[in-house]
C-alpha cells in the first residue's frame, strides 16, 4: 500500500480515527502522529508475543524490543502501515526472544514521509517459559457493564490495577471483554443515595450495531489508565463471550428488541468479530479455524486451552432434553485430542460459561446446565462427551476456569454425585465481575454432581462496584512440586478462598 492510498483512504473517512476521546496526556498535534490508547501484548509463547497500537492518523508502527529497561542494545522491528480499515488499530508479532525472559519493547508511529515520529510508548512482558518453572496467572472478565463505567471518583476501573499490582506472568480475559449492549449515563443514584459517575462517549451512549460503534465499545475501555497500566506490562489472552455482540446471542438469532435497527444478530456478530481482532492482541494465525479457541504452553507444568463457546452453539431456544451443542463438532474434537496429547502436568480450560450453573435466557437456556435433573440434555450431551472420553484416554489434572456469572465460587464435580458416572472428578473455578454489576449466585445442576465449596455473591442483583463484590482469581504453579495453587480474590486483591491441588499421575 503506497502512500497515496493511504492518505486517500483516511480523507474518505476523516475523524475516523479520532472519534474517541483520548487518554490523560495524549494531545493531538498537526505535526506528528500520536499513539493514543496506549500499547498492549497478547498471546505470548516462549520467544515473544504479540505487540498493539493505535495511531491517529496514517502510519507506520514501529517497535524496538530489548531486555534492557534502557533500550541501550535494541532491535527494531518495523510493523504494518496503520489504517482506517483497522481503525488505526495495528499489531506485530516480536520474536527471537528467549523463553521465561523479562521483554521490554519501545513503540511509535512514523509519518508516511518518514520524516517525524509520535512520541514513545514503552511497555514489558515476560516470555512463556520452559523446562519445570514456576507459572502465576489471574483471570476475570465481565467489564464495564450494566452501567458501570470509569468512574474518576473511585480511580476508573481499579480492578485492573489491582491485578498488575501483583505483577502475574499474563492475564486471562475470560470473555464479556466489553459491554456492546449497555448504554451509559453520567450518572447514577445508588438506592443509598450516592451517585455514581461515568465518563461517557457518544459509542457508550447508545446500543452498538455499526462497525464504528462496535469499535468504540473496546476504545472506552482503554481510555483507563487502570486498564491500560496492565495492558503495557502484563500479557493479555483474550476470549469472548456474549456481550462483545448481544447479551445471550447465539447464532441465526432475529432480534425483537426495539432499540435495535438492525436485527440479524449475525450481522452484528460480524462486526463485532472484526472489532474485536482489531482492538484485542489476539493472533488470528494461532486460532483454530480463524475464531477465537486456541491452546498456548507454559513450561512442563502449564497448557492453557481457550475456549469460543459462543460461534458455534445452538438456539437457547432448542429443547433442553434434547441433543444440543456448545463448542460444535470440531472444536469438541480439537479440545479433547489436545489435551491428550498435552505433556503438561496441568492441562487448564479457559471456558466463557460455567459447565454446572443453570443460566437462563427467558424461557431457554444460555449456558450448559439445563436445570433439569437426571441423564444429561440438550448442551450437556456434548460436555458428557467431553468429560467421558477424556476419562476414556486417562487425561489427569483438567482444571476449569470461567467468569461470567458475576461473582466468584469453586465448583467441585464428581461422578459419585453425579447422573453420570464415567468421567474423572475435576474443579472448576468462577471469578469475576472485575468491574459491572456483581449478581448471583446461580441454582447449581445436578447432572454432573457439582458442589459449591466456596461462594461469594452480592445480596441483591446488579450491586453496584462501590459495594464490592468485584473478583478476580489467580493460579500459581509450583515448579519443582507440580502443585497447583488457586486464590479467589476480591476486586482489591485480598484473598477470599485459597485451594492447592497436588498432582496425579498422567497415563
Amino acid at each position: 500500500m503506497d502512500r497515496r492510498t493511504v492518505l486517500r483512504a483516511g480523507a474518505a473517512s476523516a475523524g475516523l480515527l479520532v472519534a474517541g476521546a483520548l487518554p490523560a496526556g495524549a494531545v493531538l498535534r498537526r505535526d506528528r502522529p500520536v499513539l493514543t490508547h496506549g500499547v498492549q501484548t497478547g498471546d505470548v509463547t516462549t520467544d515473544g508475543a504479540l505487540v498493539w497500537t493505535r495511531a491517529d492518523r496514517p502510519s507506520r508502527m514501529l517497535v524496538e524490543v530489548s531486555h534492557d529497561p534502557s533500550f541501550r542494545y535494541a532491535r527494531r522491528l518495523r510493523g504494518p502501515v496503520l489504517t482506517p480499515d483497522t481503525d488505526g488499530t495495528g499489531k506485530l508479532r516480536v520474536s527471537g526472544v528467549l523463553p521465561g525472559c523479562e521483554t521490554y519493547y519501545r513503540v511509535r508511529a512514523e509519518d508516511l514521509d518518514g520524516r517525524t515520529t509520535s512520541e514513545p510508548l514503552t511497555g514489558s512482558f515476560r516470555t512463556a517459559p520452559l523446562g519445570y518453572s514456576d507459572v502465576r496467572f489471574a483471570w476475570s472478565g465481565d467489564v464495564a457493564g450494566q452501567g458501570w463505567g470509569i468512574n474518576p471518583d473511585i480511580g476508573g476501573m481499579p480492578g485492573f490495577g489491582a491485578i498488575a499490582d501483583r505483577k502475574p506472568d499474563f492475564f486471562l480475559h475470560s470473555g464479556d471483554t466489553v459491554y456492546s449492549d449497555g448504554p451509559m449515563v453520567e450518572k447514577v443514584t445508588l438506592p443509598d443515595g450516592r451517585v455514581w459517575r461515568n465518563i461517557v462517549t457518544p459509542e457508550k451512549s447508545k446500543v452498538a450495531e455499526t462497525l464504528a460503534e462496535y469499535r468504540g465499545q473496546f476504545a472506552y475501555n482503554m481510555l483507563d489508565a487502570n486498564v491500560r497500566r496492565l495492558a503495557a506490562s502484563v500479557p493479555v489472552i483474550a476470549q469472548w463471550d456474549d456481550h462483545e455482540v448481544i447479551n445471550n446471542w447465539y447464532p441465526g438469532e432475529i432480534l425483537d428488541l426495539p432499540q435495535y435497527t438492525e436485527k440479524r444478530v449475525d450481522v452484528l456478530a460480524q462486526r463485532a468479530f472484526q472489532a474485536f481482532h482489531e482492538w484485542q492482541p489476539v493472533d488470528k494465525t494461532r486460532a483454530v479455524d480463524g475464531r477465537v479457541y486456541r491452546s498456548f504452553r507454559f513450561g512442563r507444568r502449564v497448557e492453557l486451552f481457550v475456549l469460543d463457546m459462543r460461534t458455534y452453539k445452538d438456539k437457547n431456544t432448542a429443547p433442553k432434553d434434547g441433543v444440543g451443542q456448545i463448542l460444535g463438532a470440531r472444536q469438541a474434537r480439537w479440545l479433547v485430542d489436545s489435551l491428550a496429547r498435552s505433556q503438561a502436568t496441568w492441562k487448564i480450560v479457559a471456558a466463557d460459561l460455567p459447565i454446572g450453573l443453570t443460566v437462563p435466557d427467558g424461557d431457554g437456556i444460555e449456558g450448559v446446565a439445563n436445570s433439569l435433573p437426571g441423564k444429561p440434555g440438550g448442551r450437556e450431551h456434548e460436555i458428557a462427551w467431553v468429560l467421558r472420553t477424556l476419562a476414556q484416554r486417562r487425561v489427569r489434572n483438567v482444571v476449569w476456569l470461567t467468569a461470567d456469572v458475576h461473582y466468584t465460587a469453586a465448583h467441585h464435580y464428581s461422578p459419585d454425585r453425579a447422573a453420570v458416572g464415567d468421567f474423572d472428578p475435576f474443579w472448576e473455578f468462577v471469578s469475576g465481575p472485575l468491574h459491572a454489576g456483581a449478581f448471583g449466585p446461580n441454582t447449581l445442576d445436578p447432572t454432573f454432581g457439582p458442589v459449591a465449596e466456596f461462594v461469594h455473591a452480592p445480596p441483591a442483583a446488579n450491586t453496584s462496584p462501590l459495594l464490592g463484590y468485584q473478583h478476580f482469581g489467580e493460579v500459581a504453579v509450583d515448579g519443582r512440586s507440580g502443585e497447583l495453587t488457586v486464590w479467589l480474590r476480591d476486586g482489591r486483591g485480598t484473598s477470599l478462598w485459597t485451594k492447592t491441588l497436588r498432582p496425579g499421575r498422567d497415563r
